[in-house]
């Protein structure tokens, strides 16, 4: 088993410095053999969401490794997400229950708030379209109103944890000064080319864990039909692994857990996974991670914009330099 590290949330939980992110995953029997192979290998942290139509497999695979003795609940740190569609407080028990009942768990140790912007509601529907095919936003979102909601879970003993996904520092404070329990986690796309320092500050500061996706670029993406940067390419990230004897998703993970925050990298392939979640036994040196974060080019991958026709639109879009 693969040695893993955590850091503390402002709650006093521990959540797991790595984590495993099923986005995109799609294909019911290879999301299963890869979390299965995750947790072989170590991995205790798994990251899903509502909208991402696969927690009945993490619940699946989970529900195998309880029963069987090898796993007990409190060994693992599951993250799930409110949708889009469920950004209205009435809503937000609707869709912890219903990723419960899926995860096949009372309760989920992080339940995150998953984009800033919601979406309407339709019965049936993740992403309901107007007569034009663009998404048909509810403008309105009422972030206070929805995180009171979210305090709620606490108590209710649904989620250990709750935090925000894709909101920007003015949405953070929003709620920061309106909250009884402060979000205890960020998770944003964050990676060598879009580093995100200001907001990995604020962050700190006001004692939010930040978490990772796509801390390798997304190279999942193209089968969205996106392009994505080769980060693993790279030549100064090759150069910095092979005075390692790592690879170069070894050294683009390190670089992120070394600067205090989660990594949720995703993969089907057994090796990779293993390689993955084996970065603990060395150390950038600071010249190496100097040289690492001026790769920084502020460069978004996931604008949302590929994924929910004139959002660029909605009052609570978060990428404002980007519209």
């Amino acid at each position: 088993m693969s040695f893993n590290t955590y850091f503390d949330l402002n709650d006093g939980l521990k959540i797991p410095a790595i984590g495993y992110g099923t986005w995109l995953s799609d294909d019911e029997e290879q999301l299963e053999k890869a979390i299965d192979a995750a947790l072989e290998v170590g991995y205790r942290h798994i990251d899903g969401a509502y909208v991402y139509q696969n927690e009945n497999v993490i619940g699946r695979v989970l529900q195998k490794w309880f029963s069987s003795g090898k796993l007990k609940r409190e060994d693992i740190f599951l993250t799930t997400k409110l949708p889009p569609s469920g950004m209205r407080p009435e809503h937000v028990q609707k869709f912890i229950k219903e990723s419960l009942a899926a995860l096949q768990v009372d309760y989920v140790d992080l339940y995150l708030v998953h984009v800033p912007f919601g979406l309407k509601y339709v019965e049936g529907t993740l992403y309901p379209t107007s007569d034009d095919g663009k998404s048909d936003y509810d403008a309105n979102t009422d972030h206070v109103a929805i995180w009171k909601a979210m305090e709620e879970l606490v108590s209710l003993g649904l989620t250990k944890s709750i935090g925000v996904s894709n909101f920007n520092k003015d949405q953070i404070q929003r709620i920061l000064d309106n909250s009884e329990i402060p979000p205890c986690n960020l998770q944003v796309e964050h990676h060598a080319y879009l580093q995100q320092k200001d907001l990995v500050r604020f962050c700190k500061e006001n004692k939010i864990v930040v978490t990772a996706y796509s801390p390798l670029g997304s190279p999942g993406l193209s089968k969205l039909g996106r392009e994505t940067p080769d980060l693993m390419g790279h030549p100064v990230v090759n150069e910095i692994a092979k005075k390692y004897n790592k690879s170069a998703a070894q050294v683009l993970l390190k670089h992120i857990i070394q600067t205090g925050i989660v990594a949720i990298p995703k993969s089907t392939n057994p090796e990779r996974l293993r390689q993955n979640i084996d970065i603990f036994d060395f150390s950038l040196s600071d010249e190496d991670l100097q040289t690492m974060n001026d790769l920084d080019q502020n460069l978004r991958i996931l604008d949302f914009k590929f994924l929910f026709k004139g959002i660029e639109n909605h009052p609570e879009y978060p990428f404002k330099e980007l519209v």
